[in-house]
Order: C-alpha cells, then sequence, then structure tokens
C-alpha cells in the first residue's frame, strides 16, 4: 500500500459504506486500534504506556496468540480496553475460502470466550480482517452474523522497516482528526517504530486537548 494511503481515501469509504472507518462526533476523541497480538515482547509494553495516559484502545487479537498468552490478554481486559477478532491465523481472506475463513474467525472467537475474565463482560461483536483484505462475500456473511467490521481511517506503517521512526510518527500526527480509526501493531515486527511513535502521539494530542477511547461494542 502506498504511503499516500496512510489516510483511506474517501472514495475507498464510500465502496465499502457497511464497514466501519472512522467514527462521526463532535467531541475531540481518537480511536488508537492495535493488531497481531497480544505478543510478550510488546502488548504489556503498550499497556503501560496508554495507562500513563488514561488511554483506552481496541486490541483485534490473535487467537492462536491468545493462546500462548492467556495472561497478556487477560491483562488487556483488567486495564479496560476494547477486544476485537483478527482471525484465529492471520488469515489473508483473499487467498481463503468462504468457509475456512468463517471457521477461522469462530476458532478465534471461541479462543477469546475460553479466555475471558469472570465478572468483566465481554461482548465481541467487531472484527478487523488481517491486511485488511476481504472478499466481498467474506464480508457480506460477517455482516449477517452481526459482526462490524472495522478498518481505518490512519495506518501508522509501523511495520514497514523501509519507513524511519519519525516518518511513522509524522503519518499520524499529521493526518489524524477528531473520530479517527488509527491502526498500530503491538507486534515485534512493528516494535520499533511503534514504540517510538506512540508515546508521542498520546503526549501530542493529550496536550491538544483529545482523548482516546476504545471502539464501542
Amino acid at each position: 500500500m502506498p504511503t499516500s494511503f496512510v489516510k483511506i481515501p474517501v472514495v475507498i469509504k464510500k465502496m465499502f459504506p457497511n464497514y466501519v472507518w472512522d467514527i462521526t462526533t463532535t467531541d475531540k476523541v481518537i480511536y488508537l486500534t492495535f493488531d497481531d497480538g497480544p505478543t510478550p515482547e510488546i502488548t504489556n509494553w503498550t499497556l503501560q504506556t496508554l495507562r500513563k495516559h488514561n488511554a483506552k484502545a481496541t486490541f483485534f487479537c490473535i487467537g492462536n496468540n491468545i493462546e500462548k498468552h492467556p495472561e497478556i490478554f487477560q491483562n488487556i481486559l483488567k486495564e479496560g480496553h476494547t477486544i476485537g477478532n483478527h482471525t484465529h491465523n492471520h488469515l489473508r481472506g483473499w487467498k481463503t475460502s468462504l468457509q475456512d475463513y468463517l471457521e477461522n474467525i469462530k476458532q478465534a472467537q471461541t479462543t477469546i470466550e475460553e479466555h475471558k475474565l469472570e465478572g468483566i463482560p465481554l461482548t465481541i461483536n467487531l472484527f478487523r480482517p488481517p491486511y485488511g483484505k476481504l472478499k466481498p462475500k467474506q464480508g457480506k456473511q460477517l455482516l449477517s452474523l452481526g459482526y462490524k467490521i472495522i478498518m481505518w481511517d490512519i495506518i501508522s506503517f509501523d511495520w514497514d522497516k523501509d519507513i524511519p521512526e519519525d516518518v511513522c510518527l509524522e503519518n499520524v500526527i499529521s493526518k489524524t482528526k477528531s473520530g479517527s480509526i488509527v491502526v498500530f501493531h503491538d507486534s515485534l515486527k512493528a516494535a520499533k517504530n511503534m514504540q517510538y511513535a506512540l508515546p508521542k502521539v498520546l503526549k501530542h494530542f493529550t496536550e491538544k486537548g483529545y482523548r482516546f477511547e476504545a471502539i464501542p461494542y
């Protein structure tokens, strides 16, 4: 994806109006999201950083990673963040049959339910397709099952090793506005850029009077 797509063009949003690209609001609110966790090296650091700024976020978790790191998944819940389904094995929708894709999402859903905390209500109806790649039939079926398909307004390109840290930061700061859904990754691949950019994004927008909220179920 070219860096000109740091901010998703309006024409793409209009092509898929049933997907959530941003959230209309008159308040100074930003919706941070983190894909591909939980990972022991990055997710707990992310939680600590968010806590310092009293920020809430949405974590789109891979089911297989939840199975490997259930205690970190539960840390996300304890901190009051929202959880989304990101498939069980980070499947690329364009290369997966409808049935296999739905089964993999169901497997992730089961894993989430099995590892949720007692006493903390947990509704999982948020879904983000890995790579943002979803066949029309897959999307239609997920919507019919009651999922909200959460895409994004701003993507940081934190995983791209060809993008310097300061460019990753500028990608977010220069284009984010009220209601933006912003994508970071709590993964090893994205660690260098994300760990540089996230604290500065939180500080920058907090000082401008913004708050950070989780995407509502």
